[in-house]
């Protein structure tokens, strides 16, 4: 199974929806559009007050499935990669509550356009956080990562592909807390039922108002990025690069 949600019948009115689709949560286009389904979900229930986004396997999620792209002849699967993508970050920051998220290994791609739409973050010790976009033969992301680290950090990040650590986001301000492994769970729950804690409208209310005040607009920002993305497989460019992708090793 790829996306799946605890029960709606939290007492603590925190709902966990938790990727695992091995093995590395590199997600296919169905993925992006199941992922998105179960976050507006879990937002529109009346019982739930925060959403936790976590994933099993070895990585909170490594972007998406670049093995379905090589595999599609013509442009479908880009098409669908990138609305599906739209689709789940849009969630994400759209999501009626709070989404805090629980990052933990690699957060690639993809995952920091899910991270970068959240709320809070909390990781663990060992997670890195990167997008190696440029290495895979697509544009993205940028408009999310720069949500993390400052605007000439996020240069750097995106044109040499390098990743930084959570203690480098922590100290940035963008990770909330950094934590053992064994104790991410726990770490991210405990956010949660903080949060929760507080009166269910109000959180609603509070999440729209911090949204309507975002000085970004991230959906149309992200949109705007992937037609590069698009622009680059038309004129091959992409094709070059993504067909390289795993042959070094």
């Amino acid at each position: 199974m790829t996306v799946s949600t605890s029960s709606p019948s939290r007492a603590d009115g925190v709902r966990v929806v938790t990727v695992d689709h091995p093995p590395v949560n590199a997600l296919p286009v169905q993925g992006w559009y199941d992922l998105a389904d179960a976050v507006r979900a879990a937002g529109r229930d009346p019982a739930v007050r925060c959403v936790v986004l976590a994933a099993e396997g070895r990585g909170f999620n490594a972007g998406v499935d670049i093995k379905e792209l090589q595999r599609d002849p013509g442009h479908g699967s880009l098409i669908g990669a990138n609305r599906g993508c739209a689709e789940a970050f849009a969630a994400v920051y759209a999501c009626e509550v709070p989404v805090v998220a629980a990052v933990r290994g690699f957060c690639l791609g993809g995952g920091i356009g899910l991270v970068g739409n959240a709320d809070a973050i909390v990781a663990s010790e060992d997670a890195v956080f990167g997008l190696p976009e440029l290495d895979r033969g697509a544009l993205g992301a940028a408009t999310h990562l720069a949500r993390l680290v400052p605007q000439h950090l996020m240069r750097t990040l995106y044109y040499t592909s390098r990743t930084v650590t959570a203690a480098e986001l922590h100290a940035h301000g963008s990770v909330w807390r950094v934590v053992p492994p064994a104790e991410l769970h726990d770490a991210a729950l405990a956010l949660a039922a903080e949060i929760a804690a507080k009166d269910g409208h109000l959180l609603r209310l509070a999440k729209a108002a911090l949204n309507g005040i975002d000085p970004v607009d991230v959906q149309r920002s992200y949109r705007f990025e992937q037609g590069f993305t698009f622009e680059a497989n038309l004129a091959g460019t992409a094709d070059r690069v993504r067909d390289a992708f795993g042959k070094e090793d």
